[in-house]
């Protein structure tokens, strides 16, 4: 019950007051979808004067989400815990009127697209051929040549609606990592990372920044099996402390063993960043290092209430999720500027050994558990989210595609046929990587 009614203040909270939307719209359309259900039971009342949202079952287990300036909403859980103040909400950037990825006008077309091809791609995209597998595609994004050459929307969602992103979340944080390790205060090759793993005999001092990021700490952190009593729901809905609950958790292998995608390692990574920033440590990094270099406008990565960045899961944005994979496409240079450190993005797309081709560093090398790596692109590398989320960046083809929904059923949409209909619209060719697979940025060993 206290999942569950976190759970729907959480993402009532942030539905209302981050992403702009009304509160009855979020409550049908994504609190009641397939498994959801049962949540439709719960009660939430939405507070606009404190921007919070309160959900219980006939009183009992009543949980409150609140908004903060700039770190979107966290659960305050007890009556001694608070969610962090947040911080000032950075100055907006201005709206130039430049062809995207610049501005948010139109881009010029970019040639040897196939528009009919491209068009009947998107159409099955937010088709629903089976009323029992529903898709509820929200928003696609095709960047092609880094020109905006198609988008859609589904009906109350526009180009203005900031979206989960989910564990997309998670190319936002090796982002920010990269960015850190390029300013020379981590390496991919630092242990002895935390003050708690640091008493005597204690095995998990031994545990690195590469571990973390290629998931193969060996910590007994779990994202599967799904539900209210596993690792996942507990860290992000149980307690205001993700990174805290992770970092407790014991070695169940050596580091750099074996592998096991978990999403407390990726909360572990933020609160290493909040001590590598030490006096510099502000919850405005994000924007500041990443966001608003990118043009980033909409984007907000949330806090919970101790006041770390739930790096691994909790994130929203618009059509910006793409303006982050093409930075990723761009070998992390911007505009000429370089924000990631040479050979970073070539180390996230190197494959993590133990993985069995399938992960990199904190960068799925594989769009599905379907794609057997015959269909797609060798090179490509993707962001994969909860509810069917897609961030796809594909070098050899100078493509960026972005695919955002709640999408419950795991049989219901099929993320590497999606991305062969695109591919079959846009002409062969592009830039492929301009570093070499696996080799490490220069600023890391």
């Amino acid at each position: 019950m206290r999942i569950g009614t976190a759970y729907k203040a959480k993402i009532l909270c942030s539905g209302v007051f981050v992403a702009g939307r009304d509160a009855a719209a979020v409550e049908a359309e994504d609190l009641a979808a397939d498994d959801l259900a049962p949540v439709r039971w719960l009660r939430a009342r939405v507070n606009p004067a404190d921007r919070s949202v309160t959900a219980s079952l006939c009183g009992l287990a009543r949980r409150t989400a609140r908004w903060r300036p700039g770190v979107g909403c966290a659960l305050v859980l007890g009556a001694d815990e608070r969610p962090a103040a947040g911080s000032p909400s950075p100055p907006p950037l201005p709206l130039r009127d430049a062809p995207w990825p610049d501005g948010e006008a139109a881009s010029a077309p970019s040639s040897g697209v196939d528009r009919r091809a491209l068009a009947r791609a998107l159409d099955e995209a937010f088709a629903e051929p089976d009323p029992a597998r529903l898709r509820r595609t929200r928003a696609v994004v095709v960047v092609h040549r880094g020109r905006l050459v198609a988008e859609r929307y589904a009906p109350g969602f526009s180009a203005d609606t900031p979206l989960a992103g989910w564990s997309l979340a998670k190319g936002v944080t090796t982002a920010l990592v990269g960015i850190v390790v390029g300013q020379g205060r981590l390496s991919t090759a630092d242990r002895d990372l935390l003050p708690e793993w640091r008493a005597p005999g204690d095995q998990r001092r031994e545990i690195s920044l590469d571990h973390l990021l290629r998931m193969t700490s060996g910590l007994a952190c779990r994202d599967e099996p799904a539900g209210p009593f596993q690792d996942v729901s507990l860290m992000l809905l149980g307690t205001g402390d993700a990174a805290g609950f992770a970092l407790k958790k014991p070695l169940e292998a050596s580091p750099g063993e074996r592998w096991r995608y978990a999403s407390g390692n990726t909360n572990i990574l933020c609160r290493v960043l909040r001590r590598a920033l030490g006096e510099t440590w502000s919850l405005t990094f994000p924007h500041e290092a990443l966001f608003r270099p990118l043009g980033m406008r909409s984007a907000v990565l949330e806090a919970d209430a101790a006041g770390d960045w739930v790096g691994s899961s909790f994130a929203y944005a618009t059509r910006d999720w793409a303006r982050l994979g093409l930075l990723f496409l761009e070998d992390g240079v911007w505009n000429g500027r370089r924000l990631l450190p040479e050979g970073w993005v070539a180390y996230c797309a190197a494959p993590t050994p133990p993985s069995g081709g399938r992960y990199g560093a904190h960068w799925w090398l594989r769009a599905s558990e379907r794609d057997d790596g015959r269909r797609l692109p060798p090179d490509a590398f993707y962001g994969r989210g909860h509810e069917g989320q897609l961030l796809a960046v594909l070098p050899s083809r100078d493509l960026v595609v972005v695919r955002l929904g709640v999408t419950r059923r795991d049989d219901a949409w099929d993320s590497e046929a999606f991305l062969a209909a695109v591919l079959g619209a846009v002409p062969p060719g592009g830039r492929g990587r301009k570093q070499p697979p696996g080799q490490r940025p220069r600023s890391a060993p």
